[in-house]
C-alpha cells in the first residue's frame, strides 16, 4: 500500500474505505469489526464517513466497534464530515409540527457542536480529518474558519478540509484559515468532470493538495448501467483490461491514480475482493495515451 503524506501530522492510505452505505449492509458489530480488520491487513487504514450518512447511524455503528476494540481506532485515520442536515419534523406551536427542509448549516456554533457530537457517536477522542461536507450558500468563511481552527487548537481534530467545494469557496475558506485546508473530497470519474472543468483540480495541484475521490465508479453504474455513456466507458475499460491482464474495475482505479494530483479514491463496497481490485491498481502502469482513451470514451470530451 502507498501512503500519502498530507501534513507532518497526517498520512492517508492511497486507497480509502468509505462507509456511507454502511446502514444498507445490515451488519452487527462483530461483522463490521472483522471487515475493518480486513481493510487494515490490506493496508487500507483510512476510513471515511459523515454525520449525515444514515442520519448519524453510520457514525454510531462505527463507534460501537471503536468502543469495543479501541486498537482498531488506533490503527486507522478517521475522516468524517459535517454540514448537511437531515429532513424531519420539529415541534412548532401547540400540538403542531413543521417539516424541516433539507438544508446545510455551517455556522460557527453548529460546526463546533457537530464535531463534539460526532466524537461522542464515534467513541473516540479526536478526528484525523474533519471536512465541511458541501458548499453552503450561507457559508461565512470567517466564522467557519474560526470554528475549524478552534477545533484543531482543542485537539478534537488533527487536520481540516472540505468536500465538494468549487475553487472560489475553497479559496475563500482556505484564506480565512491561513492556508490550513488540506483536503477537498470531490467526485471524479470518466462520466463526471465537474471539478476538472471548474479548475478545482488545477488549484489543488498548485497547492499540493491530494484530493479524495468519491464515486469513482459512478455509483457502480459504469459496470451496471445500459445507458450509452456508461456502456462506452465500460467497453474501453474492458479493452484496456485485456491488454493489461487485469479487471476493468482495476483499470478504472489505475486511471484515477494516474492523474498528477495524486488522487485518493474511495471504495464504497463491503466486499473485500472489490477492495483488492482497487489495491491492484497501484501496480498497473497505464500508457499515457490509454488515459486519454478513457477520458474520451463517452464522446462528450473532444481533443482540439
Amino acid at each position: 500500500m502507498e501512503y500519502v503524506k498530507i501534513t507532518e501530522n497526517l498520512s492517508l492510505s492511497r486507497i480509502i474505505q468509505g462507509f456511507w452505505r454502511l446502514t444498507d449492509w445490515h451488519w452487527d458489530t462483530e461483522t463490521l469489526a472483522e471487515f475493518m480488520r480486513g481493510c487494515i491487513v490490506r493496508g487500507v487504514t483510512t476510513f471515511d464517513t459523515a454525520e449525515i450518512y444514515g442520519n448519524t447511524l453510520c457514525e454510531r455503528e462505527m463507534g460501537k466497534v471503536f468502543a469495543k476494540y479501541p486498537e482498531i481506532r488506533r490503527q486507522i485515520q478517521l475522516v468524517t464530515k459535517t454540514g448537511i442536515k437531515k429532513i424531519g419534523g420539529m415541534p412548532y406551536g401547540e400540538g403542531k409540527t413543521v417539516q424541516i427542509a433539507k438544508h446545510y448549516d455551517t455556522r460557527y456554533e453548529t460546526i463546533k457542536q457537530a464535531c463534539r457530537d460526532s466524537l461522542e457517536r464515534l467513541h473516540c477522542g479526536y478526528i484525523d480529518l474533519y471536512l465541511i461536507h458541501r458548499e453552503d450558500p450561507l457559508l461565512d468563511p470567517h466564522a467557519a474558519a474560526k470554528a475549524l481552527l478552534e477545533l484543531k487548537e482543542e485537539g478534537l481534530v488533527r487536520e481540516i478540509g472540505v468536500s465538494n467545494f468549487d475553487p472560489w469557496k475553497f479559496n475563500a475558506l482556505n484564506n480565512c484559515t491561513g492556508g490550513q485546508l488540506v483536503m477537498n473530497q470531490i467526485e471524479f470519474s470518466p462520466v463526471c468532470y465537474e471539478h476538472l472543468d471548474s479548475g478545482m483540480l488545477d488549484l489543488l495541484l498548485e497547492k499540493g493538495i491530494h484530493p479524495m475521490i468519491w464515486s469513482p465508479l459512478a455509483g457502480g453504474k459504469i459496470f451496471t448501467s445500459e445507458e450509452a455513456p456508461y456502456q462506452k466507458v465500460r467497453s474501453v475499460l474492458e479493452e484496456i483490461a485485456e491488454r493489461h491482464h487485469t479487471a476493468p474495475e482495476t483499470v478504472l482505479y489505475a486511471w484515477i491514480l494516474y492523474h498528477p494530483a495524486g488522487m485518493l479514491p474511495l471504495v464504497g463496497s463491503n466486499k473485500l475482493y472489490r477492495l483488492d481490485n482497487a489495491i491492484a491498481a497501484l501496480d498497473i502502469r497505464l500508457e499515457h495515451w490509454e488515459w486519454y482513451e478513457i477520458y474520451l470514451a463517452t464522446g462528450e470530451k473532444r481533443m482540439r
